[in-house]
């Protein structure tokens, strides 16, 4: 697999802004939407599990502008403009993991969060969640641009991790785990959400 520095990919890759509404308000170079005053856009989470419901937990590469070497879920990313959603997550699983999935669900459509690092950079996403099934005995092609290593982990243990220690992982995560579970103590009983339900941004 070829590997692209952060640098090298956020030059070219574009994200989608979004309205309050959710609706689409234009785009912007991924190099240049993360800052201070980061503008609302459009993203995803994907958790990938595996037929005994552990999930791939990774670490987020230490080279990331946001939240370095910091315990996330599966995966994360951006849609680029015209890019429907679902590409996405499967594109960006596999350009970080290697993963194909076996099934993809969009189970937190209008997922939203806005958080800020020590130094005052600001993450502010509209980030739909998606459940994935990839098998764990494949082996994982990481990419370090993106990510530094992953794991096949315990749900449970994870729920447990961000109940009693949020800052252990990425805000976000710590965030959608709370909505999770709220869904559901087994993740293969979460209802799967339309995407109708998904911000005019990510259907436009």
């Amino acid at each position: 697999m070829q590997t692209l520095s952060v640098v090298e990919q956020e030059s070219t890759e574009s994200v989608v802004l979004c309205g309050p509404d959710g609706s689409a308000a234009g785009q912007m170079l991924k190099r240049d939407v993360h800052h201070a005053e980061t503008p609302l856009h459009l993203a995803f989470s994907c958790y990938v599990f595996d037929a005994s419901d552990r999930l791939l937990v990774t670490w987020r590469a230490r080279s990331k502008k946001t939240w370095p070497g910091v315990r996330t879920n599966s995966c994360c990313g951006h849609p680029g403009p015209g890019e429907s959603m679902r590409d996405a997550v499967v594109r960006r699983l596999w350009q970080e993991l290697g993963v194909s999935v076996q099934r993809l669900d969009l189970v937190l459509p209008r997922f939203r969060y806005r958080a800020v690092m020590a130094d005052g950079m600001v993450e502010n996403e509209l980030c739909p969640v998606y459940r994935a099934y990839a098998d764990s005995a494949a082996m994982l092609t990481i990419n370090p641009a993106e990510v530094d290593s992953a794991e096949w982990y315990p749900w449970h243990a994870y729920v447990a991790d961000a109940a009693a220690r949020p800052g252990s992982i990425s805000p976000w995560s710590a965030l959608q785990v709370a909505e999770l579970v709220d869904l559901g103590a087994d993740p293969a009983s979460w209802p799967v959400r339309d995407d109708s339900e998904l911000p005019a941004a990510a259907v436009a």
